[in-house]
Protein backbone atom coordinates (compact mmCIF):
# COMPACT_ATOMS: atom_id res chain seq x y z
CA UNK A 1 0.00 0.00 0.00
CA UNK A 2 1.19 3.51 -0.82
CA UNK A 3 1.65 5.96 2.02
CA UNK A 4 -1.27 8.23 2.85
CA UNK A 5 -0.86 11.69 1.38
CA UNK A 6 -0.77 14.33 4.15
CA UNK A 7 -2.43 16.98 1.99
CA UNK A 8 -2.64 19.67 4.68
CA UNK A 9 1.02 19.27 5.63
CA UNK A 10 2.10 19.32 1.97
CA UNK A 11 0.23 22.57 1.35
CA UNK A 12 1.55 24.06 4.57
CA UNK A 13 5.12 23.26 3.53
CA UNK A 14 4.56 24.74 0.06
CA UNK A 15 3.47 28.03 1.62
CA UNK A 16 6.44 27.85 3.97
CA UNK A 17 8.80 27.80 0.94
CA UNK A 18 7.06 30.61 -0.98
CA UNK A 19 9.86 33.10 -0.30
CA UNK A 20 12.58 30.58 -1.20
CA UNK A 21 10.85 29.73 -4.50
CA UNK A 22 10.51 33.42 -5.26
CA UNK A 23 14.20 34.00 -4.57
CA UNK A 24 15.23 30.98 -6.66
CA UNK A 25 13.06 32.02 -9.60
CA UNK A 26 14.51 35.52 -9.52
CA UNK A 27 18.02 34.01 -9.43
CA UNK A 28 17.23 32.10 -12.64
CA UNK A 29 15.60 35.09 -14.34
CA UNK A 30 18.73 37.16 -13.64
CA UNK A 31 20.82 34.78 -15.80
CA UNK A 32 20.24 35.27 -19.56
CA UNK A 33 19.64 31.76 -20.88
CA UNK A 34 18.48 31.77 -24.48
CA UNK A 35 18.58 28.47 -26.36
CA UNK A 36 22.11 27.03 -26.63
CA UNK A 37 23.37 29.41 -23.92
CA UNK A 38 21.93 27.75 -20.80
CA UNK A 39 25.12 26.68 -19.01
CA UNK A 40 25.03 29.26 -16.21
CA UNK A 41 21.35 28.74 -15.37
CA UNK A 42 21.92 24.96 -15.35
CA UNK A 43 24.70 25.42 -12.80
CA UNK A 44 22.39 27.63 -10.73
CA UNK A 45 19.73 24.88 -10.74
CA UNK A 46 22.31 22.22 -9.87
CA UNK A 47 23.37 24.22 -6.82
CA UNK A 48 19.76 24.61 -5.69
CA UNK A 49 18.93 20.91 -6.16
CA UNK A 50 21.96 19.94 -4.09
CA UNK A 51 21.07 22.52 -1.45
CA UNK A 52 17.55 21.14 -0.88
CA UNK A 53 18.70 17.52 -0.73
CA UNK A 54 18.16 15.76 -4.05
CA UNK A 55 19.63 12.25 -3.92
CA UNK A 56 21.48 12.58 -7.23
CA UNK A 57 22.08 15.49 -9.61
CA UNK A 58 23.78 15.16 -12.98
CA UNK A 59 24.19 17.06 -16.24
CA UNK A 60 23.96 14.93 -19.39
CA UNK A 61 26.12 15.36 -22.52
CA UNK A 62 23.51 17.63 -24.16
CA UNK A 63 23.50 19.87 -21.09
CA UNK A 64 20.14 18.90 -19.58
CA UNK A 65 20.11 18.79 -15.77
CA UNK A 66 18.59 15.69 -14.16
CA UNK A 67 17.82 15.58 -10.45
CA UNK A 68 16.61 12.42 -8.70
CA UNK A 69 14.71 11.83 -5.47
CA UNK A 70 14.06 8.32 -4.17
CA UNK A 71 15.03 4.87 -5.41
CA UNK A 72 11.69 3.11 -6.03
CA UNK A 73 10.79 1.03 -9.09
CA UNK A 74 8.20 3.44 -10.58
CA UNK A 75 10.00 6.22 -12.49
CA UNK A 76 8.00 9.45 -12.66
CA UNK A 77 9.42 12.52 -14.40
CA UNK A 78 8.63 16.22 -14.23
CA UNK A 79 10.04 18.56 -16.86
CA UNK A 80 10.73 22.26 -17.29
CA UNK A 81 12.68 23.68 -20.19
CA UNK A 82 15.03 26.26 -18.74
CA UNK A 83 15.98 28.13 -21.90
CA UNK A 84 14.12 31.31 -22.83
CA UNK A 85 13.47 33.39 -25.90
CA UNK A 86 15.14 36.76 -26.27
CA UNK A 87 13.73 40.00 -24.92
CA UNK A 88 12.60 41.53 -28.23
CA UNK A 89 12.25 45.31 -28.36
CA UNK A 90 13.41 46.54 -24.94
CA UNK A 91 11.19 49.63 -25.38
CA UNK A 92 8.17 47.37 -24.86
CA UNK A 93 9.32 46.48 -21.35
CA UNK A 94 8.44 48.61 -18.32
CA UNK A 95 11.18 46.93 -16.22
CA UNK A 96 14.52 45.27 -16.91
CA UNK A 97 13.77 41.73 -18.18
CA UNK A 98 16.69 40.21 -16.26
CA UNK A 99 16.76 42.34 -13.12
CA UNK A 100 13.06 41.62 -13.06
CA UNK A 101 10.48 43.02 -10.68
CA UNK A 102 8.48 41.79 -7.73
CA UNK A 103 5.52 42.82 -5.61
CA UNK A 104 3.34 40.96 -3.12
CA UNK A 105 1.64 38.90 -5.84
CA UNK A 106 3.79 38.63 -8.95
CA UNK A 107 7.34 38.10 -10.21
CA UNK A 108 8.36 39.67 -13.51
CA UNK A 109 11.17 38.88 -15.91
CA UNK A 110 12.07 36.86 -18.97
CA UNK A 111 11.32 33.22 -18.20
CA UNK A 112 8.97 33.90 -15.28
CA UNK A 113 6.10 31.97 -16.88
CA UNK A 114 7.93 30.36 -19.79
CA UNK A 115 9.22 28.46 -18.04
CA UNK A 116 11.56 28.79 -15.11
CA UNK A 117 8.67 29.11 -12.66
CA UNK A 118 8.00 25.43 -13.21
CA UNK A 119 11.58 24.61 -12.24
CA UNK A 120 11.31 26.63 -9.01
CA UNK A 121 8.17 24.72 -8.00
CA UNK A 122 9.65 21.31 -8.90
CA UNK A 123 12.84 21.81 -6.90
CA UNK A 124 10.91 22.82 -3.80
CA UNK A 125 8.45 19.97 -4.30
CA UNK A 126 11.53 17.79 -3.93
CA UNK A 127 12.32 19.51 -0.63
CA UNK A 128 8.74 18.97 0.58
CA UNK A 129 9.01 15.26 -0.26
CA UNK A 130 12.26 15.06 1.70
CA UNK A 131 10.95 17.09 4.66
CA UNK A 132 7.81 14.98 5.05
CA UNK A 133 9.36 11.60 4.24
CA UNK A 134 7.05 11.02 1.26
CA UNK A 135 9.49 8.75 -0.58
CA UNK A 136 7.91 5.42 -1.49
CA UNK A 137 8.00 2.91 -4.34
CA UNK A 138 8.87 5.59 -6.86
CA UNK A 139 11.83 7.53 -8.19
CA UNK A 140 11.14 11.14 -9.07
CA UNK A 141 13.19 12.58 -11.93
CA UNK A 142 13.17 16.39 -12.24
CA UNK A 143 14.57 17.61 -15.56
CA UNK A 144 15.68 21.08 -16.60
CA UNK A 145 15.92 20.76 -20.36
CA UNK A 146 17.70 22.83 -23.00
CA UNK A 147 17.00 24.11 -26.53
CA UNK A 148 13.22 23.78 -26.26
CA UNK A 149 12.59 27.27 -27.60
CA UNK A 150 14.78 26.45 -30.60
CA UNK A 151 13.53 22.89 -31.19
CA UNK A 152 10.85 21.63 -28.82
CA UNK A 153 11.27 18.01 -27.81
CA UNK A 154 14.86 17.63 -29.01
CA UNK A 155 16.10 17.46 -25.41
CA UNK A 156 13.75 14.58 -24.63
CA UNK A 157 14.57 12.82 -27.89
CA UNK A 158 18.11 12.73 -26.56
CA UNK A 159 17.09 11.67 -23.03
CA UNK A 160 14.92 8.81 -24.33
CA UNK A 161 16.97 7.67 -27.31
CA UNK A 162 20.51 8.12 -26.01
CA UNK A 163 20.21 7.98 -22.21
CA UNK A 164 17.56 5.22 -22.38
CA UNK A 165 15.38 6.93 -19.77
CA UNK A 166 11.69 6.03 -20.10
CA UNK A 167 9.47 7.30 -17.27
CA UNK A 168 6.01 5.84 -16.75
CA UNK A 169 4.66 9.34 -17.35
CA UNK A 170 5.90 12.92 -17.43
CA UNK A 171 4.39 16.09 -15.98
CA UNK A 172 5.16 19.07 -18.19
CA UNK A 173 5.35 22.20 -16.06
CA UNK A 174 4.78 24.57 -18.98
CA UNK A 175 2.32 27.33 -17.95
CA UNK A 176 -1.26 26.09 -17.55
CA UNK A 177 -2.65 28.68 -15.10
CA UNK A 178 -2.66 25.85 -12.54
CA UNK A 179 -5.06 23.80 -14.65
CA UNK A 180 -4.56 20.24 -15.92
CA UNK A 181 -3.67 20.10 -19.63
CA UNK A 182 -3.85 16.83 -21.54
CA UNK A 183 -2.77 17.60 -25.07
CA UNK A 184 -1.68 20.01 -27.77
CA UNK A 185 -1.60 20.34 -31.52
CA UNK A 186 1.58 19.34 -33.25
CA UNK A 187 3.55 21.54 -35.58
CA UNK A 188 6.04 21.53 -38.39
CA UNK A 189 8.27 24.08 -40.10
CA UNK A 190 7.87 24.09 -43.89
CA UNK A 191 9.73 25.94 -46.62
CA UNK A 192 8.54 26.75 -50.16
CA UNK A 193 11.23 27.72 -52.71
CA UNK A 194 10.65 29.33 -56.09
CA UNK A 195 13.37 29.94 -58.68
CA UNK A 196 13.52 32.78 -61.22
CA UNK A 197 16.00 34.40 -63.60
CA UNK A 198 17.53 37.79 -62.89
CA UNK A 199 17.88 40.63 -65.37
CA UNK A 200 18.13 44.40 -65.28
CA UNK A 201 15.15 46.01 -63.61
CA UNK A 202 14.71 48.39 -66.54
CA UNK A 203 13.67 45.48 -68.76
CA UNK A 204 11.94 42.96 -66.45
CA UNK A 205 10.47 41.05 -69.38
CA UNK A 206 13.93 39.59 -70.03
CA UNK A 207 13.89 37.74 -66.70
CA UNK A 208 11.57 35.61 -64.58
CA UNK A 209 10.62 37.34 -61.32
CA UNK A 210 10.60 34.82 -58.48
CA UNK A 211 8.80 37.21 -56.12
CA UNK A 212 5.91 37.62 -58.57
CA UNK A 213 5.75 33.81 -58.90
CA UNK A 214 5.45 33.54 -55.13
CA UNK A 215 2.49 35.93 -55.06
CA UNK A 216 -0.20 33.47 -56.24
CA UNK A 217 1.27 30.82 -53.92
CA UNK A 218 0.77 33.14 -50.94
CA UNK A 219 -2.85 33.72 -51.93
CA UNK A 220 -3.50 29.98 -52.19
CA UNK A 221 -1.76 29.31 -48.88
CA UNK A 222 -4.08 31.84 -47.25
CA UNK A 223 -7.09 30.07 -48.77
CA UNK A 224 -5.75 26.68 -47.67
CA UNK A 225 -5.40 27.93 -44.09
CA UNK A 226 -9.18 28.12 -43.80
CA UNK A 227 -9.72 24.53 -44.93
CA UNK A 228 -7.58 22.47 -42.58
CA UNK A 229 -8.49 19.64 -40.21
CA UNK A 230 -10.44 20.04 -36.98
CA UNK A 231 -10.67 18.12 -33.71
CA UNK A 232 -13.35 18.53 -31.05
CA UNK A 233 -10.74 18.82 -28.29
CA UNK A 234 -7.56 20.18 -29.86
CA UNK A 235 -9.28 22.48 -32.35
CA UNK A 236 -8.33 23.43 -35.91
CA UNK A 237 -5.11 22.95 -37.75
CA UNK A 238 -3.60 26.28 -38.76
CA UNK A 239 -1.10 27.63 -41.27
CA UNK A 240 0.66 30.97 -41.39
CA UNK A 241 3.53 32.33 -43.45
CA UNK A 242 6.14 33.42 -40.93
CA UNK A 243 9.15 34.49 -43.04
CA UNK A 244 9.97 35.54 -46.60
CA UNK A 245 13.40 35.54 -48.29
CA UNK A 246 14.68 36.50 -51.73
CA UNK A 247 17.88 36.81 -53.73
CA UNK A 248 18.60 39.44 -56.36
CA UNK A 249 21.78 40.93 -57.82
CA UNK A 250 20.65 44.42 -56.71
CA UNK A 251 17.67 46.65 -56.05
CA UNK A 252 17.77 47.40 -59.77
CA UNK A 253 17.28 43.79 -60.83
CA UNK A 254 14.62 41.09 -61.08
CA UNK A 255 14.68 38.67 -58.12
CA UNK A 256 16.07 35.26 -59.07
CA UNK A 257 14.73 33.32 -56.06
CA UNK A 258 12.07 33.64 -53.41
CA UNK A 259 11.23 31.45 -50.43
CA UNK A 260 8.78 31.49 -47.55
CA UNK A 261 8.66 29.72 -44.20
CA UNK A 262 5.37 28.29 -42.98
CA UNK A 263 4.37 27.61 -39.40
CA UNK A 264 1.91 24.70 -39.68
CA UNK A 265 -0.03 23.54 -36.61
CA UNK A 266 -1.33 19.98 -36.92
CA UNK A 267 -4.51 18.90 -35.21
CA UNK A 268 -5.46 15.31 -34.38
CA UNK A 269 -5.47 13.11 -37.49
CA UNK A 270 -3.27 15.37 -39.62
CA UNK A 271 0.15 14.05 -40.69
CA UNK A 272 3.39 15.67 -41.77
CA UNK A 273 3.17 13.89 -45.13
CA UNK A 274 -0.34 15.19 -45.69
CA UNK A 275 0.65 18.73 -44.72
CA UNK A 276 3.42 18.75 -47.33
CA UNK A 277 1.25 17.11 -50.00
CA UNK A 278 -1.62 19.59 -49.64
CA UNK A 279 0.80 22.45 -50.33
CA UNK A 280 2.44 20.60 -53.21
CA UNK A 281 -1.02 20.11 -54.74
CA UNK A 282 -1.79 23.85 -54.92
CA UNK A 283 -2.10 24.98 -58.56
CA UNK A 284 0.22 27.97 -58.08
CA UNK A 285 2.88 25.75 -56.48
CA UNK A 286 2.73 23.37 -59.42
CA UNK A 287 2.72 26.21 -61.98
CA UNK A 288 5.83 27.75 -60.41
CA UNK A 289 7.53 24.34 -60.04
CA UNK A 290 8.07 25.30 -56.40
CA UNK A 291 9.95 22.97 -54.05
CA UNK A 292 8.14 22.20 -50.77
CA UNK A 293 10.29 20.80 -47.97
CA UNK A 294 10.55 20.46 -44.20
CA UNK A 295 13.27 22.27 -42.26
CA UNK A 296 15.96 20.38 -40.33
CA UNK A 297 17.56 21.43 -37.04
CA UNK A 298 21.23 20.81 -36.21
CA UNK A 299 22.36 23.64 -33.96
CA UNK A 300 24.90 22.61 -31.29
CA UNK A 301 23.85 22.69 -27.64
CA UNK A 302 25.92 24.75 -25.19
CA UNK A 303 28.06 21.65 -24.59
CA UNK A 304 28.85 21.43 -28.32
CA UNK A 305 26.72 18.33 -28.86
CA UNK A 306 24.80 18.17 -32.16
CA UNK A 307 21.70 15.96 -32.28
CA UNK A 308 20.06 16.64 -35.65
CA UNK A 309 16.36 16.18 -36.25
CA UNK A 310 13.69 17.21 -38.73
CA UNK A 311 11.42 20.07 -37.71
CA UNK A 312 8.33 17.94 -37.16
CA UNK A 313 6.71 17.96 -33.74
CA UNK A 314 3.84 15.45 -33.50
CA UNK A 315 0.37 16.08 -32.12
CA UNK A 316 -0.48 14.29 -28.86
CA UNK A 317 -3.20 13.94 -26.26
CA UNK A 318 -4.20 11.65 -23.42
CA UNK A 319 -7.85 10.70 -22.97
CA UNK A 320 -10.04 12.19 -20.25
CA UNK A 321 -10.06 8.94 -18.26
CA UNK A 322 -6.30 8.31 -18.51
CA UNK A 323 -4.49 7.45 -15.28
CA UNK A 324 -2.45 10.67 -15.49
CA UNK A 325 -5.61 12.80 -15.55
CA UNK A 326 -7.03 10.78 -12.63
CA UNK A 327 -3.77 11.10 -10.71
CA UNK A 328 -3.50 14.87 -11.00
CA UNK A 329 -7.23 15.29 -10.33
CA UNK A 330 -6.89 13.23 -7.13
CA UNK A 331 -3.95 15.33 -5.94
CA UNK A 332 -5.69 18.59 -6.84
CA UNK A 333 -8.94 17.69 -5.08
CA UNK A 334 -7.08 16.47 -2.01
CA UNK A 335 -5.08 19.68 -1.73
CA UNK A 336 -7.59 22.32 -2.75
CA UNK A 337 -11.00 20.67 -2.09
CA UNK A 338 -12.39 21.50 -5.52
CA UNK A 339 -12.51 20.07 -9.03
CA UNK A 340 -9.69 21.02 -11.40
CA UNK A 341 -10.20 22.47 -14.87
CA UNK A 342 -8.97 20.11 -17.61
CA UNK A 343 -7.93 21.74 -20.88
CA UNK A 344 -5.16 21.90 -23.52
CA UNK A 345 -2.24 24.07 -24.63
CA UNK A 346 -2.43 26.33 -27.65
CA UNK A 347 1.33 26.26 -28.12
CA UNK A 348 3.82 23.39 -28.35
CA UNK A 349 5.79 21.65 -25.58
CA UNK A 350 8.36 18.90 -25.05
CA UNK A 351 5.39 16.53 -25.13
CA UNK A 352 5.82 16.40 -28.92
CA UNK A 353 8.78 14.13 -28.35
CA UNK A 354 7.91 12.42 -25.06
CA UNK A 355 4.44 11.31 -26.15
CA UNK A 356 4.21 12.37 -29.80
CA UNK A 357 7.30 10.43 -30.90
CA UNK A 358 7.80 7.92 -28.08
CA UNK A 359 4.37 7.20 -26.64
CA UNK A 360 5.20 8.08 -23.01
CA UNK A 361 2.11 9.74 -21.46
CA UNK A 362 2.40 13.46 -20.74
CA UNK A 363 0.16 15.57 -18.53
CA UNK A 364 0.47 19.31 -17.93
CA UNK A 365 0.30 21.38 -14.77
CA UNK A 366 2.34 24.53 -14.38
CA UNK A 367 2.59 28.01 -12.91
CA UNK A 368 2.05 31.06 -15.08
CA UNK A 369 -0.21 31.69 -18.04
CA UNK A 370 0.21 30.99 -21.75
CA UNK A 371 -0.29 34.63 -22.86
CA UNK A 372 2.81 35.61 -20.84
CA UNK A 373 5.04 33.40 -23.00
CA UNK A 374 7.36 35.37 -25.31
CA UNK A 375 5.62 38.62 -24.35
CA UNK A 376 7.20 41.81 -22.97
CA UNK A 377 6.73 42.33 -19.22
CA UNK A 378 6.45 38.56 -18.71
CA UNK A 379 5.33 37.62 -15.22
CA UNK A 380 4.10 34.80 -13.02
CA UNK A 381 2.21 34.58 -9.75
CA UNK A 382 3.72 33.66 -6.38
CA UNK A 383 0.61 31.71 -5.40
CA UNK A 384 1.04 29.63 -8.58
CA UNK A 385 4.48 28.56 -7.38
CA UNK A 386 2.96 27.40 -4.10
CA UNK A 387 0.06 25.57 -5.79
CA UNK A 388 2.39 23.77 -8.18
CA UNK A 389 4.98 22.83 -5.56
CA UNK A 390 2.22 21.23 -3.48
CA UNK A 391 0.86 19.37 -6.52
CA UNK A 392 4.25 18.07 -7.60
CA UNK A 393 4.95 16.79 -4.08
CA UNK A 394 1.58 15.02 -3.84
CA UNK A 395 1.40 13.51 -7.35
CA UNK A 396 3.82 10.55 -6.94
CA UNK A 397 1.84 9.05 -4.04
CA UNK A 398 -1.45 9.81 -5.81
CA UNK A 399 -0.12 7.85 -8.79
CA UNK A 400 0.79 4.85 -6.63
CA UNK A 401 -2.75 4.91 -5.20
CA UNK A 402 -4.24 4.93 -8.72
CA UNK A 403 -2.05 1.98 -9.72
CA UNK A 404 -3.44 -0.04 -6.80
CA UNK A 405 -7.08 0.38 -7.89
Amino acid sequence: MAKQIPFELVLEKAYQYKDEMTRFLRDMIAIPSESCDEKLVVLCIKKEMEKVGFDKVEIDPMGNILGYIGHGPHLIAMDAHIDTVGIGNIKNWTFDPYQGMENDEIIGGRGASDQEGGMASMVYAGKIIKDLGLEDQYTLLVTGTVQEEDCDGLCWQYIIEQSNIRPEFVISTEPTDCQIYRGQRGRMEIRVDVQGISCHGSAPERGDNAIFKMGPILNELQQLSGNLGNDDFLGKGTLTVSEIFFTSPSRCAVADSCAVSIDRRLTWGETWEGALDEIRALPAVQAAKAVVSMYDYSRPSYTGLVYPTECYFPTWKVEEDHITVKTLSKAYQGLFKKQPVVDKWTFSTNGVSIMGRHGIPVIGFGPGKEPEAHAPNEKTWKDHLVTCAAMYAAVPLAYLEELQK
